[in-house]
């Protein structure tokens, strides 16, 4: 009898310490799976982003919505999930903020960028003034009203006063990746994209920077949404995006810090 009371009693101790073992390794197992949406022209630096904090976070992995800021921006709005927005123009920031979607004190300015004109590799059009030859037909640029280059552009093209003469050539985009394939593919004979779009594509050349006088300031602000389902973390990624080593990610694609 005294026996088997010490097998039971054996038997329930390995029983406790299985499990203890077994909750503590799903513990070590817990990821958290943030929900990004980022302005489609960040593609290329959140790759890198991404794969620099995971590499230090194992237990965080990303699932990115790319898109134009004024998609993303209804989206939001909508209550699609998102842990934290990165967007291309402060417009869609400010209506989320003003609709009280998002987290107090997380809107900040982390990145600008700037507006460049770009063609295929084989064209012959030399400056912003040539688009209005004859031989331009189509002329790409985002939808002003859901996409900041888009805007940025149609600024340009209003303080330049050339607008109105190119108005039966300018095609819109639902955001600035489809502006650069178009271009790249000649579909359209320039394009308005941001430059880390055009430093990120073989496929076309700038032909022009244009100048910030001609359009309000091109600035990425980044916010977390204020029903994240993992506040904290989310908290830590924002943090992160300001550091040396993610500043110089973005710079490496042609963005540049915020003063």
């Amino acid at each position: 009898m005294i026996k088997r009371l010490k097998f039971l009693s054996t038997l329930c101790c390995l029983s406790l310490l299985l499990t203890g073992c077994s909750s503590s390794t799903k513990k070590e197992d817990k990821t958290i799976e943030l929900n990004i949406s980022a302005a489609a022209s960040l593609k290329e630096a959140m790759a890198d982003l991404e794969a620099a904090y995971t590499s230090k976070n194992p237990e965080v992995s990303f699932v990115i919505n790319y898109g134009s800021s004024g998609s993303l921006q209804q989206q939001i709005e909508q209550g699609a999930p998102c842990d934290l927005f990165i967007s291309a123009g402060e417009k869609q920031m400010t209506a989320l903020e003003e609709e009280g979607l998002l987290l107090d004190g997380t809107n900040k300015d982390l990145v600008k960028n700037s507006l460049v004109l770009v063609t295929s590799n084989d064209s012959e059009i030399s400056s912003i003034d040539s688009l209005n030859s004859d031989a331009v037909s189509k002329i790409a640029l985002g939808e002003p009203s859901s996409v900041p280059a888009g805007k940025y552009a149609d600024e340009t093209l209003t303080s330049l006063a050339i607008k109105d003469s190119l108005n039966n050539k300018l095609v819109f985009a639902k955001d600035v990746k489809e502006v650069l394939a178009w271009t790249a593919s000649g579909n359209a004979d320039a394009g308005f994209v941001y430059l880390s779009d055009a430093l990120s594509s073989d496929g076309v050349k700038i032909v022009e920077t244009i100048s910030e006088e001609y359009h309000s300031p091109i600035t990425y602000p980044v916010a977390i949404i204020k029903d994240s389902d993992d506040i904290d973390a989310a908290k830590a990624f924002e943090d992160f995006l300001f550091t040396d080593e993610a500043q110089e990610i973005f710079e490496k694609y042609g963005y540049k810090s915020v003063e």
